[in-house]
């Protein structure tokens, strides 16, 4: 057992320690002004409840100039209706139906690569419908990009959670984007594997995007904060992230059944693989997890004081290093203690999609049914 917890202790120190790195290696950028366009390009699918705020904040970046293109992607509320009524009062704002979807693609990166052709900046700023952009986001995001040279620049938003649900699932993002990237590593290297985004927020030079084929090139996919990255870096271009949490705000979901819906979608470009979720389930459930239950069999008698001992000091360093991302990148510090429970529900996640694309091989997402790597 004294062996058992001593591993649980490295698997705990793992995350510790890139997270103690990278905290210190994602800054956010600074605005600078700029000549520029830069293209904010929204798609939007029976978004009413969002897409007002978020047009609203888009159109009050400064430093920059913008303009504001929404795809209207078949929806059936008023999504469309919010916008024009905006448009009408700023010209900056375009509402563009997206056409019908061809066999192949998957909706989000139909409806990014449609806006993409008709957006005249240097740079495309892609966000999501409930995403709200600070005045100084666009103009921070082309600044980094300049000065780093990067082609694609990404950050993930502060999160809000107003639910338990949303608070035992959103966390886990930015837990191993910061707690398991080497991000000295990913911007020392092209490697396509180190690439990383969040599809909430990411801005691509017009030049590159164009290139490497945009989001034509992973037209099938579900999760394109992974394939974008890595698309560009397979060409040769830098991808880079920075602290998102000052530049945007975002409340991904509402309640614990769109959460599991939203991260079963990603899952299945993410860990859930064969072979990848076994490593991960060691990772997770090893450092995060069983200190936890090594703790609960030495209170109740079942282990040495050693095994205790050793089993406390990861659960101090599993808490410490969620507790230090939680702060930095200010979410709801209710959602510390809840750690534990928010690593089983990301491992339940992914394995019940492991195990479904087995039966199913399908995804669902936004009324539109996918086949897994395929044609919707």
């Amino acid at each position: 057992m004294l062996a058992l917890a001593l591993i649980a202790l490295a698997l705990a120190l793992l995350p510790a320690a890139l997270a103690a790195a990278n905290l210190t290696l994602l800054r956010t950028p600074e605005a600078e002004p700029g000549t520029g366009l830069v293209s904010i390009l929204i798609p939007a699918r029976n978004e009413a409840d969002n897409i007002g705020p978020t047009v609203r904040a888009a159109l009050a970046s400064t430093d920059v100039p913008i303009e504001v293109l929404v795809g209207d992607d078949h929806s059936t509320d008023a999504t469309a209706a919010l916008v024009r009524e905006v448009a009408a009062g700023d010209p900056r704002l375009r509402l563009l139906p997206v056409p019908s979807l061809p066999e192949g693609w998957t909706g989000k990166n139909h409806a990014c690569a449609h806006l993409a052709e008709r957006a005249r900046g240097e740079h495309f700023l892609f966000i999501d419908a409930d995403v709200r952009l600070e005045s100084d986001a666009a103009a921070a995001l082309t600044a980094h990009a300049r000065r780093t040279g990067s082609a694609l620049v990404s950050g993930v938003p502060r999160q809000r959670m107003e639910s338990l649900g949303e608070r035992l699932t959103v966390p886990m993002i930015n837990f191993l984007l910061v707690g398991y990237l080497p991000v000295a590593m990913m911007r020392a290297s092209l490697r396509p594997s180190l690439g990383a985004a969040c599809g909430q927020l990411v801005l691509v030079t017009r030049a590159a995007y164009e290139a490497v084929g945009g989001h034509g090139a992973i037209r099938w996919s579900l999760h394109d904060g992974v394939h974008l990255p890595r698309l560009l870096r397979r060409s040769g271009h830098r991808t880079d992230l920075v602290a998102g949490q000052a530049l945007a705000t975002c409340r991904m979901y509402r309640g614990f059944a769109a959460a599991w819906a939203g991260f079963s979608k990603n899952a299945h470009e993410g860990m859930a693989t064969p072979r990848a979720l076994p490593v991960w389930t060691l990772l997770l459930f090893g450092g995060q997890v069983l200190p936890w239950l090594l703790v609960l069999a030495g209170l109740a008698g079942l282990v040495s004081g050693t095994v205790l001992a050793v089993a406390l000091a990861a659960v101090v360093v599993s808490l410490a290093t969620r507790a230090a991302i939680t702060l930095i990148v200010h979410e709801p510090m209710a959602t510390i203690p809840l750690h534990p429970a928010a690593v089983l529900v990301a491992l339940a996640i992914q394995w019940n999609v492991l195990l479904r694309r087995e039966r199913a091989g399908a995804a669902t997402w936004k009324g539109r049914n996918y086949t897994i790597g395929g044609a919707p």
